[in-house]
C-alpha cells in the first residue's frame, strides 16, 4: 500500500512540475538591476532576470553571477582567468533579502512581451539553468551577469528587439568606466590599474558599456520591440523595489598617491644623504630592485600565462622591470660591475618611454606611480654616478 501511495505521490508531483512550466496570461519577465555595495566585489552592481506568475505562485530569479568556491582548483583557475560562472535560481524574496541586508537599491523593468514571448524566455532560462547547461566561462568585460541579460533577450526574440544605445553620449575607455565605480576603493583601483593592460585604454564601443548593470538598465529603457508591425518601448513598467540608500564612504589618509609620495620623498632623502656622505644605502637599492622586479614578474605572468583578456600589453613592466629581481642581489656588492651603469641607463630610458605612453594615453597608469617613478629615476641616476 505504501509503495502504491508513494508511486501516485511521485506521479502527482511530476505532473505539477510539468504543468508549472506552462505559464499563464499573468506571467511577466523583468530585468532586475541592483545598486552597488560597499565591498569591491559588489561595487559595480548586479543584474538578473525575474519571472513572475501570480496565478502559479511563481516568483523566480535567474542569476548569471554565481560561482562555486568549492569547485576543483578554484583559486588556480581564478588566477589563470579560467573562472567558471553559473546560472543559478532562487525565489525573488530570498534574492531580495541579500540586498536589504546590504542597503542596496533594487529596480525592476517589466518587459512588454506577449505570453508566447514570455514563455519562450522562460523556457530558455529553465533550459539554461539545467546542470549540464548552467556553466559558462566568465569574462569581466564581455561575458558577465550584465551582458548575459541582453544576450538572452536577443537570442530568444531575435530581430523583434532593437537596442539603439542612443543614451550613451560619452567616449570612455574601459579604464574610465571602472574608475567611475572605484572612486571609493582607491587601493583596489590602484591594483586594477597595475594588473590590467593597455587593451582597456581603447575607446569602448556603446555595446562595451554594457558590462556594467547601470548601462544595461539604460539600454533596456531605450530599447524597442516590434509586435504586429507596431514598434513600442521594450520596457512597459518600472518599479523601485528597494530605495537607494547613501553608502558609508570609507576614508583613509593612506591613499595610494599619499603613500607613494611619502615613499618617493623618503627615497630622495636617503639619496641626498648618500650623496652627501659618499656612502650608498645598499638595503634601499636591494629593496627597490627586488620589489620592482617581483611586481614585474607578476605583470608578465598575468600577460603571458593567463587567459585574462584585460591583462594583455601591460606596460607597467617598464617601471616594474622583471630582471631587477636578479640584479637586486648584485646591487648588494660594494664594488658594482661596470655593465650595471649601462643597465641603469636602460632603466631610465624605460621610465621615459613609460611617461611618453602615459602622455599619449596608450596606457593610462595610476597617478600614484608618478612621484615613485620620478624617485626611481633619481635613484638609478645616483647609482650611475656612484
Amino acid at each position: 500500500m505504501n509503495k502504491i501511495y508513494f508511486f501516485f505521490t511521485l506521479l502527482f508531483l511530476s505532473y505539477i512540475q510539468i504543468t508549472a512550466q506552462q505559464l499563464t496570461e499573468k506571467a511577466t519577465i523583468s530585468v532586475v538591476t541592483c545598486g552597488p555595495g560597499n565591498e569591491l566585489y559588489s561595487t559595480f552592481g548586479h543584474s538578473a532576470f525575474r519571472v513572475y506568475d501570480s496565478n502559479l505562485g511563481l516568483d523566480k530569479i535567474y542569476n548569471y553571477g554565481t560561482f562555486d568556491f568549492n569547485a576543483p582548483n578554484f583559486y588556480l583557475n581564478f588566477a589563470k582567468g579560467k573562472l567558471t560562472y553559473q546560472l543559478s535560481t532562487s525565489t525573488f524574496s530570498r534574492f531580495l533579502r541579500e540586498y536589504q541586508y546590504g542597503n542596496r537599491w533594487v529596480k525592476t523593468q517589466e518587459l512588454a512581451l506577449n505570453i508566447n514571448e514570455v514563455q519562450a524566455v522562460f523556457n530558455f532560462l529553465e533550459n539554461n539553468a539545467k546542470p549540464e547547461n548552467k556553466s559558462y566561462q566568465y569574462d569581466f568585460f564581455y561575458d558577465n551577469c550584465s551582458t548575459k541579460i541582453e544576450d538572452v533577450i536577443k537570442t530568444v526574440l531575435k530581430d523583434k528587439v532593437h537596442f539603439n544605445n542612443t543614451h550613451i553620449t560619452t567616449n570612455k575607455t574601459h579604464r574610465d568606466l571602472i574608475a567611475d565605480y572605484t572612486s571609493n576603493h582607491p587601493w583596489s583601483k590602484f591594483g586594477i590599474d597595475l594588473a590590467l593592460g593597455s587593451v582597456i585604454d581603447k575607446k569602448a564601443t556603446k555595446d562595451d558599456y554594457k558590462f556594467l548593470p547601470d548601462y544595461i538598465y539604460e539600454a533596456f529603457d531605450n530599447a524597442t520591440i516590434t509586435t504586429q508591425n507596431n514598434t513600442t518601448e521594450l520596457v512597459k513598467k518600472r518599479l523601485t523595489i528597494l530605495k537607494e540608500k547613501k553608502l558609508n564612504q570609507p576614508f583613509s589618509i593612506l591613499i595610494p598617491f599619499i603613500t607613494f609620495l611619502c615613499l618617493a620623498l623618503f627615497i630622495l632623502f636617503i639619496t641626498y644623504k648618500n650623496f652627501s656622505s659618499l656612502k650608498r644605502s645598499k638595503w634601499l637599492d636591494f629593496t627597490l630592485y627586488f620589489s620592482t622586479g617581483l611586481v614585474g614578474v607578476v605583470v608578465l605572468l598575468l600577460w603571458f600565462a593567463t587567459s585574462h583578456t584585460a591583462t594583455y600589453k601591460n606596460f607597467n613592466f617598464l617601471w616594474a622591470f622583471a630582471p631587477n629581481l636578479v640584479v637586486a642581489f648584485l646591487i648588494l656588492k660594494s664594488k658594482l660591475p661596470t655593465w650595471l651603469k649601462y643597465y641603469n641607463w636602460f632603466l631610465i630610458v624605460l621610465l621615459f618611454i613609460m611617461v611618453i605612453l602615459w602622455l599619449l594615453k596608450i596606457q593610462v597608469f595610476n597617478l600614484a606611480l608618478l612621484p615613485f617613478v620620478l624617485a626611481l629615476a633619481m635613484r638609478y641616476y645616483y647609482i650611475i654616478k656612484k
